[in-house]
């Protein structure tokens, strides 16, 4: 039984450790041999969701540096599970002796409490967001893969609270010139201003972040329980503070006519099959239809506050609780990374499930592997 901390059926991806424990770690095993990969690789999208670069983020400080245990020789990989480890440097467990005898709000205390009889108090445990650090590292592999293979995956922060990105000022480039992950100066500054009156109410703030999946080839996914859609909503859904996923139009197609949502089919110049509209999102049936992949993730508040709350205490009673440590303010904005590494993981997965998918694509492989020998 695996508990609940693997994903992935080819390209399978085992995440360990805990928030206030010597390290976090994950195990990618599936990734195919001869992929170019060393720590340096690793570490520049393990940088992007690093704690305290700004403000707007937790000021616990970590490195975050990564150590490539496995699965890699003379600079490609193996073939065989690739293991990398991140040790934790800066917890501050005492921070959270004040919770270790009541239920936060809006925490997985209480569940995990239920679930286990015992839960690790310090930071949350495996329900920190720490965990997510497994999940950037191999996230990172199978980007290289996809771009092996000409596929990229970008993420960004669409909104913060009530303030959105305007489309008419979209430029993906500047997501990554300001603090907020925003390709949108305006907002990106009205947002922050919006963050600054909150944190000084010791409050949080929710936030949506978009992702795009380009170059992916049509026919990615299986029919029924396996579909594109299916997998990505669960990868996303499996990152914490994450409560909603919509892909292309999303609930607004609930509000849209048929002629309106439908995306008619047209021959490019080329000869090759496209979409005039983009309303799907990039999925038709389950499966890739060549088109962008776009989805959005709804992020929660940080449920840690510093506010006064109303909860109880391990013997039931009720008590006020004011929440003290390093906190982000918004989960978001260092959440985008995290996306981007749970879809990256989902289309690397299903990209080796479809090799299989053809008699004629097998007869292929094989008879080309003959020839070569």
């Amino acid at each position: 039984m695996a508990a609940g901390s693997v994903t992935g059926t080819i390209f399978k991806v085992t995440t360990w450790g805990e928030s206030h424990g010597k390290a976090i770690g994950v195990v990618v095993d599936g990734c195919p041999a001869g992929l170019s990969l060393c720590e340096a690789d690793i570490q520049a999208v393990l940088d992007r969701r690093r704690p305290g670069q700004n403000r707007f983020a937790t000021q616990r400080k970590e490195g975050d540096e990564v150590e490539l245990l496995s699965g890699v020789f003379e600079g490609k990989t193996t073939g065989t599970p690739v293991s990398m480890l991140v040790w934790n440097k800066d917890q501050r467990s005492k921070d959270y002796s004040q919770i270790a005898s009541c239920y936060r709000p809006g925490h997985a205390d209480y569940t995990f409490d239920r679930k286990f009889g015992f839960r690790d108090y310090r930071g949350g445990g495996r329900s920190s967001a720490r965990e997510t650090i497994g999940r950037v590292a191999a996230g990172a592999v199978a980007k290289k893969l996809l771009k092996e293979l000409g596929i990229t995956v970008c993420a960004y922060v669409q909104s913060i609270g009530p303030v959105s990105v305007d489309l008419a000022r979209f430029d993906l480039q500047e997501a990554g010139n300001n603090t907020l992950c925003m390709p949108d100066a305006a907002a990106a500054s009205a947002a922050a201003e919006f963050l600054e009156a909150k944190m000084a109410e010791r409050d949080s703030v929710g936030g949506v972040v978009e992702c795009v999946l380009s170059g992916l080839p049509a026919g990615l996914g299986e029919p029924v329980f396996e579909k594109l859609d299916a997998a990505l909503a669960k990868a996303i859904l499996s990152i914490g503070a994450v409560k909603g996923f919509e892909i292309g139009d999303g609930f607004h197609a609930s509000r849209a006519a048929g002629s309106e949502n439908n995306d008619a089919f047209i021959a490019g110049a080329d000869g090759k099959i496209r979409k005039a509209t983009n309303h799907s999102g990039g999925v038709l049936g389950g499966l890739s239809d060549g088109s962008d992949v776009i989805f959005r993730a709804a992020f929660k508040p940080t449920p840690s506050i510093a506010k006064p709350q109303a909860t109880v205490n391990t013997d039931g009673e009720n008590i006020n609780l004011e929440i003290h440590g390093r906190h982000d303010p918004i989960v978001a904005v260092r959440a985008a990374v995290v996306v981007e590494a749970m879809a990256a993981l989902v289309a690397a997965d299903l990209l080796l499930l479809s090799m299989t998918a053809r008699l004629d694509r097998i007869k292929t492989f094989f008879q080309t592997r003959e020839e070569t020998k």
